[in-house]
């Protein structure tokens, strides 16, 4: 378990900007819907988009938060949150994150973001998609580094 120093409790609001399209935010519900029904009899996750992840008290958002595009954590509480703040959930970080490539966020999400869920969050399990071009990439987490994910027969890629 993680150890951070006392600080305030209560509810941090997102400090997500607004989405980038609305291509972008029809992902999102489409991702949390089919998400949410798929394991509508579970009560072990939290799924959430374009919602900060708090994970250093000092708030300063190119090293201590970030607001992934869609994001899962498993073995915790599904209830309604404001935020997902590290040190309030047990220090437990994303399971699986994927990001919508736009024009704007595309290298950032393929490298600094691609480094922060590998040496940081250690999420098992980074994908990015864009809409447009319908580039689709996936990684899982071998050993601390991400290893590309091979596409099977179907031409699907899965997360563990």
């Amino acid at each position: 378990m993680l150890s951070f120093p006392q600080v305030p409790q209560g509810d941090m609001y997102s400090d997500e900007p607004p989405l980038e399209t609305e291509l972008h935010l029809e992902q999102i519900m489409l991702l949390l819907k089919c998400l949410k029904w798929l394991w509508r009899d579970r009560t072990d996750f939290y799924a959430a988009g374009n919602l900060t992840i708090y994970y250093s008290l000092s708030k300063r958002k190119s090293e201590d938060f970030r607001g992934p595009d869609f994001f899962v954590v498993l073995d915790t509480e599904r209830k309604t949150r404001k935020s997902w703040v590290v040190w309030e959930e047990e220090g437990k970080y994303p399971n699986f994150i994927l990001e919508i490539l736009s024009e704007s966020t595309a290298n950032t999400d393929k490298e600094l973001k691609k480094k922060l869920y590998q040496n940081t969050f250690r999420t098992p399990d980074y994908f990015w998609f864009d809409p447009y071009t319908l580039e689709f990439a996936g990684f899982h987490l071998v050993d601390g580094k991400y290893e590309p994910l091979e596409a099977n027969e179907q031409g699907h890629l899965w997360s563990q």
